[in-house]
């Protein structure tokens, strides 16, 4: 991190980025993985497969994120142990970025 550069931009928010990207990244298996049982729920009744983008535009789609309650679990341990291990510059609770491990805690 000394050399600055792209590198130190990405480690200095990658606590953000990696919330930011597990949220995407659950986003989007839902929506695949979702619109495949839906789509076999609705041939099963005579009905027709839809994408995983129609799926999104589905009440279903926003019923089964919102009661998701394994997902708050995930979020706060994914809280509870990336920001023991990444950074996000400017954050009181961090420490400073270029600080070595071992110059830091108690």
């Amino acid at each position: 991190m000394r050399r600055g550069g792209l590198a130190l931009r990405l480690y200095q928010n990658s606590l953000g980025i990696a919330f930011f990207a597990l949220f995407g990244l659950s986003w989007l298996l839902h929506a695949v993985g979702g619109a495949r049982a839906y789509s076999a729920e609705q041939l099963a009744h005579g009905g027709e497969a839809v994408s995983a983008s129609a799926f999104v535009r589905t009440s279903e789609f926003w019923f089964e994120s919102f009661q998701n309650w394994q997902s708050e679990f995930l979020a706060v341990a994914a809280i509870v142990f990336l920001s023991i291990y990444l950074r996000q510059q400017g954050s009181p609770e961090s420490k400073a970025v270029h600080a070595p491990h071992a110059a830091t805690g108690t």
